[in-house]
C-alpha cells in the first residue's frame, strides 16, 4: 500500500539529509521548524520541573488535562535515534495522549548521544520510572496506574525499562505502549525494503547508532542495547504495540510483539500499511495520522481507567 497521500504531501516540504553532519545542526534545524507549530490541543496545566536523574536533575514537562485529584500518569519517552528530539519536539503528542487518554503525563528529558552515549539514556529512564512510583502523591497522581509510552527510541526505552524494573524487582506499569520500537534486530526485511523510506532510512539509523553506541558494537555493550535479542521476556507489562509499512523498524517492532506474546504477555499490535516512521508526530496536521492513532490512545486509556 503507498504512503498516505496528505502524510506525502507534508513530507515533500521536510528538509532532506538531516542526519550526515553533527548532532547540534540537525537538532538546530528541527528546533526551528517546531517553533513555527501552533499549540493544537489545549490543556489545564502545564509547566517544566525538574526530577532527580541518573547522574544530574532532569528537566520533564507535566501535561494535565484536568484539576481532577489522583488521575492516572503516563511517563512518556521521546523518540529520536536517542541523539535529537526533546520537550518541544514531542510537545503535541505529549498533549494528545493526556487528552485522549485522560492522565497527567510526565514527559521526560533525558540525555542525548554523542554528548552522553548509551546507557546514559536508559539509566534516565529508569530513573524517571523509579522517581514517579516513589513520588506520586507529591505529583498528585494514582501510584496504581502508571504507564509507559514511546515512539521510535523513546519506545525502546519505554520496554527497556520494564525490562530493568524486572530486574531491580520494581512494579511493572499497568501497560507499555510502544510506537515503532526500535529494538537493535538488524537484517531484517524491512531495513531491506524500506532502506530509503521517508523520514528514517538505512544511512541514519548509522547515523543515529554511531552517535548512540559512541563507535562500539552492539555486542560490546550488553543485551539492553539491543532488547529484541534478550531471551527471556517474561513477566513484563501488558504491550501495545504500533508499527508502520514503511518503515525499516517493522519487522523488529513485529517479531518483538510476537516474543513478548510467546512469553506470555498480554500484547495488541497494529500494523498500518499506509504510515512511515515517526508518524505519531503528525497526529495534530495529517487527518488519517490521527484516525491511525486512536487505537493506540483508547488502548492507553482502557489501561489506566480500568
Amino acid at each position: 500500500m503507498s504512503i498516505d497521500p496528505q502524510l506525502v504531501e507534508l513530507l515533500s516540504v521536510m528538509p532532506e539529509d538531516l542526519f550526515v553532519g553533527d548532532a547540534a545542526t540537525a537538532r538546530a534545524t528541527i528546533d526551528a521548524g517546531i517553533g513555527l507549530l501552533p499549540v493544537m490541543t489545549e490543556l489545564a496545566r502545564v509547566h517544566d520541573r525538574t526530577i532527580p536523574g541518573a547522574v544530574d536533575a532532569l528537566p520533564v514537562r507535566v501535561y494535565r488535562p484536568s484539576t481532577e485529584p489522583d488521575l492516572p500518569v503516563t511517563v512518556f519517552f521521546h523518540g529520536g535515534g536517542f541523539v535529537i528530539g526533546g520537550l518541544d519536539s514531542h510537545d503535541a503528542l505529549a498533549r494528545r495522549i493526556a487528552r485522549h487518554a485522560e492522565c497527567v503525563v510526565l514527559s521526560v528529558d533525558y540525555r542525548l548521544a554523542p554528548e552522553h552515549p548509551f546507557p546514559a539514556a536508559i539509566e534516565d529512564a529508569l530513573a524517571a520510572y523509579r522517581w514517579v512510583l516513589d513520588n506520586a502523591a507529591e505529583l498528585g497522581v494514582d501510584p496504581d496506574r502508571i504507564a509507559l509510552a514511546g515512539d521510535s527510541a523513546g519506545a525502546t526505552l519505554s520496554a527497556t525499562t520494564c525490562l530493568l524494573a524486572r530486574e531491580h524487582g520494581l512494579r511493572q506499569p499497568v501497560l507499555q505502549m510502544l510506537w515503532y520500537p526500535a529494538t537493535g534486530v538488524e537484517g531484517t526485511a524491512s531495513r531491506i525494503e524500506n532502506a530509503n523510506a521517508p523520514l528514517l532510512t538505512a544511512e541514519s539509523i548509522a547515523w543515529f547508532m554511531a552517535h548512540y553506541l559512541g563507535g562500539r558494537g552492539l555486542d560490546e555493550l550488553g543485551p539492553y542495547a539491543s532488547i529484541g535479542t534478550i531471551a527471556d521476556l517474561s513477566g513484563l507489562a501488558p504491550a501495545h504495540v504500533v508499527l508502520a509499512g514503511h518503515d525499516p523498524l517493522r519487522d523488529e517492532g513485529a517479531d518483538f510483539a510476537e516474543r513478548l506474546r510467546e512469553a506470555g504477555g498480554a500484547v495488541e499490535c497494529e500494523l498500518f500499511d499506509d504510515m512511515v516512521h515517526g508518524f505519531m508526530s503528525f497526529v495534530d496536521l495529517v487527518p488519517r495520522c490521527a484516525e491511525c492513532a486512536s487505537g493506540s490512545f483508547a488502548a492507553l486509556r482502557k489501561a489506566l481507567h480500568p
